[in-house]
């Protein structure tokens, strides 16, 4: 069994298709498919199955590929690891986050720790809570940015980096609108703009509006700040967002009010998988971001 047929079987499996396989592999098709069948000889089973056009992993093939691709996941990490043990600032960090902290927060960190070290390379991956745990557990990720923190997850590990607040944002004409700080409560007759289900912002807006005595009522929900925003302030709806998401990229904005009664806020961690080492350029990059938070926690007056 030779590594190229390993290769070439998970990049089959993932494309269900020996051309489109060939085509990204920049090999002949004839190459894969030869290769295909010397490995499905050797382990004396079929890996695939025609379904039309496609060719569809079998059972045994299903298990097959989930164990290879772990095998190549550690190698790829091993060779990595060799790299960086020759040069450990020209290595890479794959870092996942939400979308809440892509829009300022995460550049800014990385071109500061490019001035470091400028030959560091980044892969980034963003999603919503669930899947940067599983990204970060299945290795996708060496380390993920997560709101809120994961406290009592025994497969991840991280620190917390910071406790940030929630603002109400309404439209520019709302009758609080010019108000500088309001309770929560009196928004309890307004239609809101939510993240959808599975976002981490929601269950904290929604528990805040139940500690405050009632149960929003839903107008729209979306996926983005972007459209949470630009949704209050087209009049949609009031809404809550972390202060790090009301970075203005567009003319069109809703006013920002701080609230006072139920203080809401959440907790930004970065999280590693718990079973696993860290690349050395990523342990590096961590330990940057524990002090960049901390000295951010200093220099942040009290109140503000």
């Amino acid at each position: 069994m030779e590594l190229r047929q390993l290769q070439y079987f998970v990049k089959v499996a993932q494309k269900e298709h020996v051309t489109r396989a060939a085509e990204e592999l920049h090999v002949a098709q004839s190459a894969v498919s030869r290769q295909i069948h010397q490995l499905e000889q050797e382990l004396g089973v079929d890996l695939f199955m025609q379904k039309g056009r496609n060719l569809q992993l079998t059972p045994v093939g299903q298990l097959f590929c989930k164990r290879v691709e772990i095998v190549l996941q550690d190698l790829e990490r091993s060779v990595a690891e060799v790299h960086e043990f020759l040069d450990p600032e020209r290595g890479e960090i794959r870092i996942g986050f939400p979308h809440s902290l892509g829009t300022n927060l995460i550049p800014s960190i990385v071109a500061e720790f490019r001035q470091l070290y400028p030959h560091v390379k980044f892969r980034f991956k963003q999603g919503a809570y669930p899947s940067l745990i599983k990204d970060v557990l299945a290795g996708e990720v060496d380390l993920a940015f997560i709101s809120p923190f994961p406290e009592d997850d025994e497969q991840v590990s991280g620190d917390v980096l910071m406790t940030e607040e929630l603002f109400a944002i309404l439209p520019q004409n709302h009758p609080l609108a010019g108000e500088s700080v309001i309770r929560l409560e009196q928004l309890k007759d307004e239609k809101f703009v939510l993240f959808s289900q599975g976002y981490s912002l929601r269950p904290i807006v929604w528990q805040a509006c139940l500690q405050a005595g009632f149960k929003p009522q839903i107008a729209f929900e979306g996926g983005e700040t972007d459209t949470i925003r630009g949704l209050v302030a087209a009049g949609m709806g009031v809404s809550l967002l972390p202060e790090m998401a009301l970075f203005q990229t567009n003319p069109l904005q809703p006013a920002q009010v701080r609230v006072l009664e139920p203080s809401v806020t959440r907790t930004v961690g970065l999280i590693h998988r718990t079973e696993g080492k860290l690349p050395l350029v990523a342990r590096s990059f961590r330990a940057f971001l524990l002090n960049y938070f901390s000295d951010r926690q200093k220099n942040t007056p009290v109140g503000s």
